[in-house]
């Protein structure tokens, strides 16, 4: 029995607190708040469809128009070829310069410093090398022909490597040798001149550090390609051996000074002696300057401690001793000098 009231307790309860129906509007209340324009909660507490929502859906797309051929023809995006204006300061004649740049890439300063390069490069090989600046999204136009300029502009005079560099895309360089000496170097031998310059040139962000990097490594290179033309075997890995390591450093930092490399040489082996002769009496000074020290013998005098409070040792009271200057041996210094503690 008792069970059975509790169960008919819980179902009186949740009788009790049933949720209420949602509020609705009757016809003449709906109509009537219809006609002010607004209906609160008319969106959301019904499921009656948006008002416009399907017109809104059905609306036809915006129609753009086409350019038309006049547009397309006036576009204003620059050609990746180079300007017909430059061409022939590019192509028409063999360059009286190592470095071409006639479109301006380089700044003055750069330029100045690459062609001092080029110069001192020349004179120190058997091997000229000229450079030509293009940009990097440029692309050389399709009438010219790269091997046909070569064969036409340097099939005479010395011998000379030919790089066209595309400044800031190192990666899109190519490198050509004039007809006297394409025999003796492989077309294998100058892909890795070139891929070699160019993994230099990557170790730099900069533009202008990337073709001083390329320059100098292309350098390098020519020097294996002279060694080949005088019967030595290709070098066996793209890795530059140290003594080219500092064939680039001298290459690379002495050339401004217009030096050549036996000019450099004789200078070192002039001054070799002299220092190290100096370096030699430097060191032995050093060294007897540390053994005096280590050998030097320090004197304190002895002194007669006076009595304190009658007695010559007193219990947790000691003497302090002094002297008058720190500059003079403990030996010379055999006077009192009264003060805290009676110091003698």
């Amino acid at each position: 029995m008792r069970i059975f009231c509790w169960l008919l307790l819980g179902t009186l309860n949740a009788l009790a607190y049933e949720e209420p129906l949602l509020p609705e509007w009757s016809p003449k209340e709906r109509e009537q708040l219809e006609s002010m324009g607004w209906v609160a909660g008319g969106l959301l507490l019904t499921n009656d469809p948006v008002p416009d929502e399907a017109e809104a859906q059905k609306e036809a797309p915006l129609a753009v128009e086409a350019p038309s051929a006049g547009e397309i023809a006036d576009d204003a995006t620059p050609s990746p070829e180079i300007a017909e204006k430059y061409l022939p300061a590019y192509f028409a004649e063999r360059p009286t310069s190592f470095l071409i740049d006639p479109q301006g890439l380089l700044s003055a300063a750069d330029y100045r410093d690459r062609l001092s390069f080029l110069t001192y490069h020349a004179s120190d090989s058997a091997i000229d090398l000229y450079v030509y600046v293009i940009g990097g999204n440029q692309e050389i136009p399709g009438q010219v022909r790269e091997e046909e300029m070569i064969e036409r502009f340097f099939s005479e005079g010395r011998p000379a490597a030919i790089v066209f560099y595309y400044l800031g895309m190192p990666q899109r360089s190519e490198v050509y040798l004039s007809p006297s000496i394409t025999d003796a170097i492989s077309a294998a031998e100058q892909q890795r001149a070139l891929a070699s310059s160019v993994m230099q040139a990557f170790e730099k962000l900069n533009p202008a550090e990337q073709i001083e990097s390329f320059l100098v490594q292309m350098s390098i290179r020519i020097y294996w390609m002279e060694r080949m033309l005088g019967g030595a075997p290709a070098p066996s890995s793209d890795e530059v051996p140290i003594a080219d390591r500092r064939l680039a450093m001298k290459r690379g930092s002495e050339h401004a000074k217009g030096e050549s490399i036996a000019a450099i040489q004789a200078k070192a082996m002039k001054y070799a002696g002299p220092a190290g002769i100096g370096m030699g009496g430097f060191c032995i000074v050093v060294m007897v300057g540390y053994w005096l020290r280590r050998r030097a013998l320090y004197r304190f005098p002895e002194f007669d401690v006076e009595p304190r409070l009658g007695g010559a040792h007193a219990a947790g009271v000691g003497a302090v001793i002094s002297f008058a200057s720190a500059n003079l041996p403990p030996a010379s210094q055999r006077d009192q000098v009264p003060d805290y503690l009676r110091r003698a």
